[in-house]
């Protein structure tokens, strides 16, 4: 084969690199946000459990304000787009829950295109040596 091939292969493990590197990226991101929903999940049904309660609030740059959480009726969900909506308890947790599904999917999805990313970078790789074994038997 060519050197013209060998710079073609080189160039597809590049992109195949990078690639794989945004779906490791985006998967740590899902990752992220799954356990977000999930504490998020965990807090609104302790908040159930007691009626009042305090709580720190977070204010920027890691300081936080002590407060009481003096009403649990109602909780404020942020679904995208600066957009916000107030439902109640088991509604948000059912919103919240119904967000997991889809960011799990989301991730099986990406795990899968990782594997397909990483089979077609080991493939490239076998190219490559084979290129290279038979440039040097050629010399």
């Amino acid at each position: 084969m060519s050197e013209e091939r060998a710079q073609q292969l080189m160039q597809q493990m590049q992109m195949l690199e990078t690639y794989f590197a945004d779906l490791s990226q985006r998967e740590g991101t899902l990752y992220g946000v799954l356990r977000e929903a999930t504490a998020a999940i965990e807090s609104i049904k302790s908040l159930n459990k007691k009626s009042d309660s305090d709580t720190l609030v977070p204010v920027g740059m890691g300081t936080f304000v002590k407060t009481k959480i003096s009403s649990n009726d109602k909780i404020v969900l942020n679904i995208g787009a600066g957009i916000s909506i107030e439902k109640d308890a088991e509604s948000a947790i059912n919103y919240l829950e119904a967000r997991i599904k889809e960011i799990e999917v989301a991730i099986q999805d990406t795990a899968a295109k990782k594997h397909d990313a990483a089979a077609q970078l080991e493939q490239g790789k076998s190219q490559i040596n084979q290129l290279i074994q038979a440039d040097s038997q050629a010399k």
